[in-house]
C-alpha cells in the first residue's frame, strides 16, 4: 500500500494540473501562460504520466485510474495540441529578429569582409594584366578557361530552352546550389577548412569575373556570360557568404563554448543559427529559379540588370536597414 499511500500524497499536484488545464482551456493557447507557469505544467504534466504507471502497474482503485487517464490525456492535449497562428509574432521574428542577428553576427561579418574583399580583389587582377599578366590562368587554368569560354560562345537568345527544359533546370539549380552553401556550412565546423573554402570560392568566382569582363573577351563570351550570371548572382553570393558565416559561428561555438559543454554550447548555437540558415536556402532557391527561367531568357540585358539591382536593394533594406540596431523608445 506504500504506492497507494505516495499517489494519495500527490493528489495536490493532480488538482494543480487540473487548474493550469481549466486556465489554459480558459484562454484557448498554452503559449499565453508565462514562461516559469509554463515549465511548471510541464513537470506536473510529467509527474501525473509517471503516476498513472504506477497506478496502472499496482492495480490501484479503477476510479483512480481513470481519474488519471482523463487529467494525463487533457493535459497532453492542451500541451501539445495545435496553435493559432501569431501575425504579431511571426512578423517580429521575420523582420526584427532575423536580420538583427544576421547583420550583428561577428561570424558573418568576417565572412561577408573576406569573400568580397578577395572577390573584388581577384577580380581586379584578372581584368587588369599588368600588375600579375597571368593571375587568370594560373588561378583558372587554361582548362577552366577554354570551358568558360565554350560555355558562352552561343548568345543567350540562340538558347532556345523551352519551358520544360528551364524548369529542369530549376530544379537542377535547387540541388546544385545549396550543396555550395552546404559545403561552406559544413567545413565551417572546422572553422580553418571553412575560411580557405570561402576563400577558394571568392577567388575562383572573381577570377572568372574579371577574365571575361577583359575587352578582348568582352567582345563575345564575356558579354554572354554576364547577360547569364548577372540576375541570380546577388541571391546566390550573399547565401554562401551567409553559409559560411553560420558554420563559423558553429565551430567557434564548440572551440570557445564559455560555461557550456561543448555539446550543450554546439546545440544551442545551432538552434541560434537556424534563421541564417534558412535565409540562405530560401535565397539559394530564389537564385534557382531567376538561374532557371530569366537569366537563359532572350530579354534585354537591360531587364536583368535591373533585377540584380531590385534583388540587392531588398537584399541591402532586409539584412542592412532592418537589422541595424535600433534604439529603444521605451526610455529603459
Amino acid at each position: 500500500m506504500k504506492v497507494a499511500e505516495l499517489l494519495d500524497r500527490r493528489r495536490q499536484n493532480w488538482t494543480e494540473l487540473e487548474r493550469y488545464c481549466e486556465r489554459m482551456q480558459t484562454s484557448g493557447s498554452a503559449g499565453k501562460l508565462p514562461p516559469a507557469q509554463m515549465s511548471r505544467f510541464a513537470a506536473l504534466y510529467r509527474a501525473a504520466c509517471a503516476d498513472l504507471a504506477l497506478a496502472d502497474s499496482y492495480q490501484l482503485p479503477q476510479n483512480t485510474v481513470q481519474y488519471l487517464h482523463r487529467l494525463v490525456g487533457r493535459a497532453h492535449n492542451q500541451l501539445y495540441r495545435s496553435r493559432k497562428f501569431d501575425l504579431a509574432a511571426w512578423n517580429k521574428l521575420l523582420f526584427t529578429d532575423v536580420p538583427q542577428q544576421i547583420f550583428n553576427d561577428r561570424c558573418v561579418q568576417l565572412m561577408f569582409v573576406i569573400f568580397w574583399g578577395f572577390f573584388i580583389l581577384s577580380a581586379w587582377l584578372a581584368y587588369e594584366k599588368k600588375m600579375w599578366p597571368d593571375f587568370a590562368e594560373k588561378v583558372l587554368g587554361e582548362e577552366q578557361i577554354q570551358s568558360l569560354e565554350q560555355m558562352y560562345a552561343k548568345p543567350i537568345d540562340e538558347l532556345d530552352r523551352g519551358g520544360d527544359e528551364n524548369a529542369a533546370m530549376a530544379g537542377f539549380y535547387i540541388w546544385n546550389n545549396p550543396s555550395i552553401g552546404f559545403r561552406c556550412f559544413a567545413y565551417g565546423l572546422l572553422v580553418v577548412p571553412g575560411l580557405l573554402l570561402l576563400l577558394s570560392n571568392a577567388i575562383t568566382l572573381g577570377a572568372s569575373f574579371g577574365y571575361m569582363a577583359r575587352p578582348e573577351v568582352m567582345a563575345k563570351e564575356g558579354q554572354n556570360f554576364f547577360h547569364f550570371v548577372t540576375a541570380h548572382g546577388p541571391f546566390e553570393l550573399t547565401a554562401i557568404v551567409l553559409s559560411a558565416g553560420a558554420g563559423l559561428r558553429l565551430g567557434m561555438s564548440w572551440i570557445m563554448p564559455g560555461e557550456y559543454s561543448r555539446f550543450s554550447s554546439l546545440m544551442k548555437t545551432g538552434k541560434e543559427m537556424m534563421p541564417v540558415a534558412m535565409s540562405a536556402f530560401i535565397m539559394f532557391c530564389i537564385a534557382a529559379f531567376i538561374e532557371g527561367f530569366l537569366s537563359p531568357s532572350p530579354l534585354p540585358y537591360a531587364v536583368k540588370a535591373a533585377v540584380a539591382v531590385f534583388s540587392s536593394g531588398i537584399l541591402a533594406f532586409y539584412f542592412v536597414i532592418l537589422g541595424f540596431p535600433r534604439r529603444n523608445t521605451s526610455g529603459t
